[in-house]
Parts: C-alpha cells; structure tokens; sequence
C-alpha cells in the first residue's frame, strides 16, 4: 500500500523562504543610536554646514602667511602703432613685458593679521568641535524624545483600557443595583479624559519623530528601546566644583570665546600700525621692443631694477585712528562675551551635575514608587470586591501607577540626557559615549 504525500502549493517553499529571509532583514530590525547618529553624521543640514565652516577656517593660515611671502607678476601687452610725422607715416607693432617682485621687510599690519590667523583656525576648531558634539546631544535628545513619546502613547493606552474595565464594571454594578449612578459618571468622565490623553500623547509622539527626521532626513520604523536594567552611577569625581574647574580649561565655547579675544586683541594692534611705516624689497625686469627703430632710439629695450621701498603714512583723513577707536570697543566687547560664556558654562556644568546625581536618586525613588503604587492597587481592587473600597479608589489607585510609570519612564531618560550633557560641559563628550549609551538599550 502506498502512503500518498500531500503536494505541496506551487511556490509555497519559495514563498516560505522569501518571508524568512525578510523577517531577518536588517531593514526590518529595530534602529539604535548609533544608527541614528551615524545617519544624521550624513544628513544633518547643521552639522554639515559646520563641517564646511571649519574648512573655511583652516584656510585662515596661508592666507595669513602669504602677506609675508614675496609676491611675484608678470604683465605683458602688444599694440599696433601708427605715427605720423611732417614727412612719413610710420606703423609698427610694439611688445613689452615686465617681470615684478615684491618681498615685505617691514609690515607691522601683515605679521599682526598673520598671527591673527593662528587664532581664527583655533576658533574653527572650536567650532567644529562644539558642533560635533551638538549633534551627539541633538540626536541623543531626539532619540529619548521619540521614546518617551512611545511610552506616554503605550501609557494612555493601557490606561484607558483599565479605564474602560472600570466603566464597564461601573455600568454593570449599577444595573443590578450594587452601585450608584456616580460611580458611572466619574468611571466615564476618567474614561473621555484618558482618550483626549491618548490623542495628544499621539500627536506629541508624531510631533517627536519629525523632529528625528529633520536630523537624519527619514524616520525609522522602529528604535530600540531602553533596558529595564539602567546602571545609574554618580559622576567621577563625585565633586562638582572639580567639574567646573574642567570645564572652564576645555569647553569648546570658552575655547571659541578665547580665540575671539585674541583676536580682537590683535585687532587694535593691527589697526595701530596703520600709522607705522613699511619697507619693501622690490625687484622688476622689462623687455621692451618696436617692430620701427624709427621712433625710437632703440628698436630693443631690456632693463632690470631692484631696491627698497619705504613707505610712511602722514593722515588719511583721521580713519586710522577711528579705526583703532572701533576695534578697542569691539575688544571690550569681546571681553563680555568671554565672561558671559563662562558664567553659561559654569552654570550648565552645575545643571548637568545635579541632573546626573538627582537623577540616580529619583530613578532609585520612582521604582519604589512603583512598586508601592502596583501594590496600592492591587490592595484597592481587592477592598473594591469586599466592599470596603469604591470604583473611584480605583481609578484613583490606577492614576496614581500610571503616573508612577510616566514620570520613572521621563527620569530614565533624563538621566541618560544629564551624563552626556555633563561631559559635554568639559568638552570630554565623544562618539564613544554615544556607544556606552547604545549598550543600555535592549539587545545591546
């Protein structure tokens, strides 16, 4: 007797492979902050353009440097010429060219704006540095943005399904009498505001993920989340003035603010020689020829110079002077501007400080928190079915856990935001930080 085998739909396998091989699809795997990063690296409009400032920047320097090296031209014309006279016409075709060299001996202006230069590269680079890290913090807030907007969303939805229990018990219990109609009209005015609560915990969330997609251009259809197990640790060294100290010495925007200072420095200095003298070695050949020696004494004419040029500035007017008065003012300015940056950044080091050790503590607090409100509501629903607890202690009970829930999910997050914030503070802030974080999130 045969055993016959059912066949199998044409295709099937193929089809059964091809699923298989989406699902393991990287595309379709959850995008983490690295991800994230690597792509706004790409895509982000801001840094891109800092990128390009930088490298503007860098050019500062020969530029500075070439007003002390020789300058060197070479011009060169052709005519044709007619020249008439009592008894002929002459006409003839001329050539010249004339080879010309400058090298500065003494510029007081040229060697200021070249050391003035120096600065202005130090000021890209502290540009481009706070850059690089902006976009870390940028893409790591939006990320945590994104999630918490997911959380609040998953939040009012679980929260309005317990509602909806709640209701539904409410409208029973008041059928066969056990309950009053209040019980119906608070379980159903809890159930209306936890879905108004769900649709702007919805449109918050949307509002969330373009502000992702104006960094990396798309939106990813899913990110990792954040592991239930956080590693909440205290700033090393657990010492905020030490903090501070650190970042007074390496923060990019005081770095930027110091450069801008030297700059200005330099700047009254340099409009100051404008009543100083220069002297320059010149040099210059010339090749001079006529088609006609009839014009002239020589159909050929070679001639070859070299001396010093001294040049001394009398008044022009009173605009050097102006000029000097105008960088001194900018100058104060630019002192200002340096001790408010350091008061700023003294200020959001502290910030980032407290975020960090308040944050460990208010994690620690809320899961406790939670905890208690999870048992709160267990014990409130069990004294509902005894009758010793009304529908509106439960709702209550469950308010106060979901709460417990949104505000543990918001410090987690914020915590995470405070540590980077707090090496950025110092400019310690790198890629490999943003790595230490991704190792937090789930399947990392």
């Amino acid at each position: 007797m045969k055993v016959q085998h059912s066949a199998r739909p044409p295709g099937m396998k193929r089809m059964s492979f091809a699923l298989l091989a989406l699902l393991a699809s990287p595309a379709l795997q959850a995008a983490n902050l690295i991800d994230v990063y690597r792509e706004a690296q790409q895509q982000d409009a801001a840094y891109a353009s800092a990128r390009y400032a930088y490298e503007a920047g860098q050019e500062k320097l020969p530029q500075g440097l070439a007003l002390l090296l020789p300058t060197v031209g070479l011009s060169a014309d052709t005519a044709w010429n007619r020249v008439e006279s009592s008894n002929a016409v002459n006409r003839f075709n001329s050539n010249d060219y004339t080879l010309s060299l400058s090298q500065p001996i003494y510029r007081k202006q040229n060697f200021v704006q070249y050391q003035q230069s120096k600065s202005q590269v130090d000021q890209a680079e502290a540009q481009f540095a706070n850059a690089r890290q902006d976009l870390i913090l940028r893409v790591a807030q939006a990320y945590f943005d994104v999630l918490l907007a997911e959380d609040n969303v998953a939040l009012a939805g679980a929260q309005k399904a317990a509602i909806a229990e709640q209701l539904a018990q409410a409208k029973r219990n008041f059928e066969v009498g056990t309950a009053t109609i209040v019980d119906t009209h608070e379980a159903q005015s809890r159930y209306d505001l936890s879905n108004a609560q769900e649709i702007a915990a919805l449109n918050d969330l949307e509002i969330k993920k373009r502000t992702l997609q104006q960094i990396i251009v798309k939106i990813p259809d899913s990110l990792a989340v954040l592991s239930e197990k956080l590693p909440l640790v205290l700033p090393v060294p657990n010492d905020m003035n030490k903090w501070v100290e650190s970042a007074e010495q390496l923060n990019p925007t005081l770095q930027l603010q110091r450069a801008a200072l030297e700059i200005a420095n330099l700047e009254v200095e340099r409009n100051r020689a404008g009543h100083f003298p220069t002297l320059d070695l010149v040099a210059s050949y010339r090749d001079a020829n006529n088609a006609s020696a009839a014009v002239a004494v020589f159909g050929e004419m070679k001639s070859a110079a070299i001396g010093l040029q001294f040049n001394l500035p009398l008044y022009q007017g009173g605009a050097v002077s102006s000029r000097v008065r105008e960088a001194a003012a900018n100058q104060g300015k630019a002192q200002q501007d340096l001790e408010q940056a350091n008061r700023q950044v003294a200020l959001q080091t502290r910030q980032a400080y407290l975020g960090v050790t308040s944050g460990v503590a208010q994690v620690k607090a809320l899961e406790q928190a939670l905890v208690s409100s999870q048992s709160s509501l267990d014990s409130t629903k069990l004294g509902q079915e005894v009758g010793v607890r009304t529908n509106v202690d439960v709702l209550n009970a469950q308010q106060q856990l979901y709460t417990a829930k949104r505000d543990l999910s918001q410090a987690r997050y914020s915590y995470i935001l405070s540590q980077l914030k707090l090496r950025s503070a110092v400019g310690t802030l790198k890629e490999d930080d943003l790595e230490q974080v991704n190792q937090w999130l789930a399947g990392k």
